[in-house]
């Protein structure tokens, strides 16, 4: 009671901690609303392609692929500020899913089939197919990743993925069609190697070959490292983990295609060459054989 006869409610302080909850989330959702701008905007470079408006299409699939490589970026801050801030919930594992599904299985499996796997129409089934394989795949793959994820593993093996994920499959396509996103279909330049005449029909058979190969290495066994280290930090390096993001940094900033492309490259052929270095070193193989027993113990 105060001096006047009324009493006094204790008003609770905001909690500042609810709305470090909310951080992770809306990098998730600027994630979805990335995945859903490239898949219209394939649909837009589709259209263009109908009307024989090149230059609109090649304009719409470089935004698409960019729209990607902007996903992929929102998808490692969200997971990254989720573990700083100790803000890591079921529900934003769950909602980190959904937007994977969307701006990396979705969108490149659009942009894909909208930029190069369709220039003729024999091959428009085919082309559908191996698109829908990509996505089906990669939606295995983060449902694996979940089961996984709730398991207890040895330490060794936290510093791996078991699969090659989703980001990685997707960037991959978006880094080719940023490095060269004049449609398939409309290139004039064909190729004349040992005799043998490359045209756009084999350029997107081609494309066909490597969406199947990037399926097929998200639901294999083959591990990719997560560069999460082996768990102490203090001796890791944060002045070289600095400086190396600064020279991507400026590396993407001047080059971005090039570098976005060696990047995307050099990771999804990261897995397949240590397991073929792993076949011939002597020790401990370089793979973790994910049994169907040990998805559900």
């Amino acid at each position: 009671m105060n001096s006047f006869g009324y009493r006094v409610l204790n008003r609770r302080k905001p909690d500042l901690r609810k709305g470090v909850y909310v951080v992770p989330s809306l990098f998730t959702t600027a994630n979805i609303f990335c995945g859903f701008y490239s898949v219209i905007e394939s649909f837009k470079g589709f259209q263009s392609l109908g009307l024989n408006d090149v230059l609109a299409a090649t304009a719409h699939f470089d935004v698409s692929a960019q729209c990607i490589g902007w996903a992929v970026l929102f998808d490692l801050l969200d997971g990254r500020i989720a573990r700083m801030t100790k803000a890591t919930t079921e529900f934003g594992v769950e909602l980190d899913s959904i937007a994977d599904v969307l701006s990396f299985g979705i969108a490149p499996a659009a942009l894909a089939f909208a930029w190069g796997a369709n220039p003729a129409p024999q091959m428009q089934k085919l082309a559908w197919a191996v698109s829908f394989m990509f996505l089906v795949c990669g939606a295995l793959r983060l449902a694996r990743f979940n089961v996984l994820s709730r398991k207890p593993q040895e330490p060794a093996l936290k510093r791996y993925f078991v699969g090659m994920p989703i980001p990685a499959g997707a960037s991959v396509i978006a880094a080719i069609v940023h490095f060269t996103p004049v449609p398939l279909s409309k290139r004039e330049v064909s190729l004349r190697i040992f005799g043998y005449h490359f045209d756009s029909m084999l350029y997107s058979f081609a494309l066909l070959i490597l969406l199947a190969v990037l399926a097929l290495l998200m639901i294999s066994t083959i591990r990719y490292n997560n560069f999460k280290g082996s768990g102490e930090p203090q001796r890791r390096s944060h002045t070289k983990t600095v400086l190396l993001i600064a020279i991507l940094m400026f590396a993407i900033y001047s080059w971005s295609q090039v570098t976005l492309l060696l990047m995307a490259v050099a990771y999804a052929s990261m897995g397949p060459l240590a397991r073929l270095i792993g076949m011939f070193r002597p020790g401990r193989p370089l793979t973790h054989e994910v049994t169907e027993v040990e998805l559900n113990r």
